[in-house]
């Protein structure tokens, strides 16, 4: 079975998302956002080649991909690769400044 692991930011980003949706939309928003998170990680870790490669400046970041949480379109997940599975980086509200976060060039 494939590997999902998650950075330390990564974990702090859905507990943030968690807590907004919660307050905002309410616990079984909140609740479905967790789980379609969870599913969509799995969906990377199966296949880790289906998001779209970014080119970032920071060379540990190389080889940094994009995807969307099912359901949440406005949910982006940024991972890398791994042999066994896949490393969750971040997951940011597509209306924040990811490229600056993450250090996007312009190319």
């Amino acid at each position: 079975m494939p590997v999902v692991s998650k950075r330390e930011a990564a974990r702090r980003d859905l507990v943030e998302h968690f807590v907004y949706l919660a307050e905002n939309a309410g616990m079984d928003v909140a609740d479905r956002f967790l789980a379609c998170a969870e599913s969509s990680f799995m969906d990377l870790a199966r296949q880790p080649k289906m998001g779209a490669p970014l080119k970032l400046k920071h060379p540990d970041l190389a080889n940094i991909r994009k995807w969307r949480v099912k359901d949440f379109d406005n949910h982006l997940v940024f991972y890398e690769p791994r042999l066994d599975g896949v490393s969750i980086v971040r997951v940011l509200h597509a209306a924040s400044d990811w490229w600056e976060l993450l250090g996007l060039t312009d190319a």
